[in-house]
């Protein structure tokens, strides 16, 4: 399909003075291979702000991650600042990954700040996400950005922006600064030119400080120091783990640590994987040979900017297996609430968080242990806003999200991979002392609350028909949503974008009680989950399976898992996702 001249006019704009050479020269070079669709990828739309910031292939066009891309967005962000705090000292902090251009991209914004009047105090080198949360709240920031792309594949990029309280922006900031950046007409709107006199350089003496409270988590260290020799497998993905997850374990009297050599350097290629993605398989199998030849007791695998976390336990059989963000979420919140308790820590104004996609194991665990739950959208914004809003009246203990993020006390308000490698390698610790193994200890807290096994589907819709695609989808399944799956009846159907939830059985229609959100529900009548919910910062739709199956005893484990596998297939096949 030939461009259009809306579409010809765009790009003509970026083959101007205003980019650089560099810029003009790649895109000249697609107009004349005939690349239509690629130019049309890449200037259909403006990169916008979705669940997790601005995030996008690097490469020249404006629904491309670039300097100019990132110029008008830190620049809008610069605008709504200097608007929402006037006649104050505005401060910022800014971080980075391992990928490819980001030390550059960092230094960009950092520069833009600076020429629009702003402190910034920018790391020295490559952080973790989480430090970076952690910093604006040190620091007493306004803002603050990281710029990473999570655990996309390697021609990613992003802009992660934050607020005051070290949460990614929320309503009505988010679109508040969309606006500014929409109304930046051209690329000369933005103050490239940097002053030096305001960017403070960063690093060791925040480490120090964020390594402290990660410490201050740990709940028993008497374990710990009698298993300090605990045999822990550890690989960064070649993110920015490196910096943290060592030290941190170290802090906490782990002294077996064996990180895999050929992931360890922070390179943005990440040459051993084809996305350093730890939920995947492929990404985490060097962790899991080593572990094998050194007969590990636990396997951890952080991402590029070591939000998530993903890990590996060995079975009674000797096998290592792959645990799922739901079962290591369920693990961390049985482990913290118990352990509370039992230290005598535990209040009646502890909370805890999940989300709306995430396994209702979760709130199960919660009541038993007799701690409050909250549900929120998908996104730990939404787990940071809720603790702003209870600030003071109750006490945040811990939340999780199904896609491998965590976030154990209040210090760091996004997910966080070091504080969670950390008590999930006390975890392990308090097992063997124990005399059992993590994995048993999942067994066991499956028979206590209740079994229930999840898996994802995610399907790629690139470009503007894909992004169309993925709205369709979701028309003709609010339109016709099923009436049974699996042989089990849907009894209860919640669409988050209307913010009703209809039950089927009765016809009362209720509340959310939450924003809207694109994301539609159907409830069995055993306690079954199914989500459908498009991405907001990938061109993916992602359908969420969390089944409850019986578990009668520890023998039986392997047969309900393999019973609630079977019941996700056949649901898989009733809606048609084969």
């Amino acid at each position: 399909m030939p461009l259009s001249p809306d579409l010809q006019t765009k790009i003509n704009g970026w083959l101007t003075d205003d980019y650089d050479a560099e810029t003009q020269a790649e895109i000249r070079q697609l107009l004349a291979d005939g690349q239509d669709e690629q130019l049309s990828d890449a200037f259909y739309r403006n990169l916008e702000f979705g669940t997790g910031g601005l995030r996008g292939v690097m490469g020249a066009g404006s629904n491309r991650m670039n300097r100019y891309t990132l110029g008008m967005a830190t620049q809008g962000l610069c605008n709504y600042l200097l608007q929402s705090f006037p006649g104050q000292e505005i401060k910022v902090a800014v971080a980075h990954d391992s990928r490819h251009n980001s030390p550059e991209f960092a230094r960009i914004a950092a520069d833009i700040f600076s020429a629009n009047g702003i402190t910034v105090y920018l790391f020295e080198s490559l952080r973790p996400t989480p430090e970076l949360s952690f910093a604006i709240r040190e620091l007493g920031c306004q803002s603050g950005c990281v710029v990473t792309a999570s655990h996309n594949p390697k021609e990613y990029n992003g802009f992660k922006v934050y607020w005051n309280d070290g949460s990614q922006v929320v309503a009505p900031h988010d679109q508040n600064i969309i606006r500014e950046v929409d109304a930046i007409t051209s690329v000369r709107d933005v103050k490239f030119q940097p002053e030096p006199s305001r960017i403070h350089l960063i690093g060791t003496e925040i480490d120090a400080a964020y390594l402290a409270r990660v410490k201050g988590l740990s709940i028993n260290p008497e374990a710990i120091r009698r298993q300090h020799d605990l045999k822990i497998v550890y690989t960064p993905l070649h993110g920015t783990g490196i910096t943290m997850v060592p030290p941190a374990l170290a802090q906490l009297g782990f002294d077996n640590l064996h990180i895999v050599t050929a992931q360890a350097t922070p390179d943005g290629s990440f040459p051993t994987v084809l996305s350093p993605n730890p939920e995947e398989k492929v990404a985490m199998q060097m962790a899991l040979d080593e572990a094998k030849a050194l007969d590990a007791d636990l396997v951890l695998a952080t991402d590029p900017d070591s939000d998530r976390v993903g890990i590996a336990l060995k079975n009674p059989a000797g096998e290592w297996v792959l645990v799922n963000g739901n079962q290591t979420a369920a693990l961390l919140t049985h482990y913290v609430l118990s352990a509370r308790k039992q230290a005598g820590k535990a209040t009646d104004k502890d909370f805890i968080v999940y989300t709306i996609v995430t396994s209702e194991v979760l709130g199960d665990i919660a009541r038993y242990q007799g701690v409050k739950a909250y549900r929120t959208l998908t996104g730990f914004k939404y787990i940071a806003g809720l603790i702003r809003e209870l600030e003071g009246q109750e006490t945040y203990v811990g939340g999780g999200e199904e896609s491998y993020g965590y976030m154990l006390g209040d210090f760091v308000r996004d997910k966080d991979a070091i504080s969670a490698c950390a008590l999930l390698a006390e975890m392990a610790a308090v097992a063997k002392d124990q005399g059992h193994t993590l994995y048993e200890e999942m067994v066991a807290m499956y028979l206590r609350y209740g079994f229930y096994k999840e898996h994802l589907i995610s399907i790629t819709k690139k470009g503007q028909r894909g992004a169309e695609e993925i709205q369709e989808m979701m028309r003709e399944l609010r339109a016709t949503p099923p009436a049974n799956l699996a042989g089990q009846p849907v009894v209860e159907v919640r669409d988050f974008k209307t913010g009703r939830i209809k039950d089927l059985r009765t016809g009362l229609e209720t509340a959310t009680g939450l924003e809207s959100s694109n994301v539609l529900q159907f409830i069995l009548e055993d306690g079954s989950k199914i989500s459908a919910r498009p991405s907001g910062t990938e061109p993916k739709i992602k359908f969420y399976f969390s089944v409850k199956q019986p578990l009668a005893s520890a023998v039986d484990f392997d047969l309900a898992t393999r019973l609630a596998d079977e019941k996700i297939q056949r649901i898989i096949r009733d809606m048609g996702l084969e």
